[in-house]
Parts: C-alpha cells; sequence; structure tokens
C-alpha cells in the first residue's frame, strides 16, 4: 500500500514539473517575443526622432533661411 502510494507521489510530482516546464517556456516565448516588438519600437521612433531632427536643423540653419526667404521673394 505504501509503495503504490509513493509510486502515484513520485508520478503525480513528476508531471507538475513537466506541465510547470512547459508553462515557463511559453512565458519566455511570450517576453521574447514582447521585448523584440518593444525593440523594433523603439528602433522606428528613433528613426523618427532623426527625421525630425534633421527638418529642424535644415529650419534653423542660415543657409536654408536664406534659401527659403529667396524662394519666397521669387515667387512675389
Amino acid at each position: 500500500m505504501g509503495y503504490q502510494f509513493r509510486i502515484v507521489f513520485v508520478v503525480f510530482c513528476v508531471t507538475a514539473i513537466l506541465i510547470f516546464t512547459v508553462y515557463l517556456h511559453s512565458v519566455n516565448n511570450r517576453i521574447f517575443y514582447e521585448l523584440c516588438r518593444y525593440k523594433a519600437e523603439q528602433n522606428r521612433l528613433m528613426q523618427q526622432l532623426g527625421i525630425k531632427q534633421l527638418q529642424l536643423e535644415s529650419l534653423i540653419n542660415p543657409a536654408a533661411l536664406s534659401r527659403h526667404i529667396g524662394e519666397t521673394e521669387n515667387t512675389k
């Protein structure tokens, strides 16, 4: 009777450990996917920021200002 209880207990523990291992594996995959998604979003935002900085620098640049003023005077 005690021997059967030990076998059932061992099978139960091994099954619980395997289920927990599969759960950890799926959680790890989900976290890795989210990390990759956030890194891609960060790269996209960095590219947008670079574009905005270039646009701002072209507006502030004196050569660009004189060129812009020249274009507006030519259209008059």
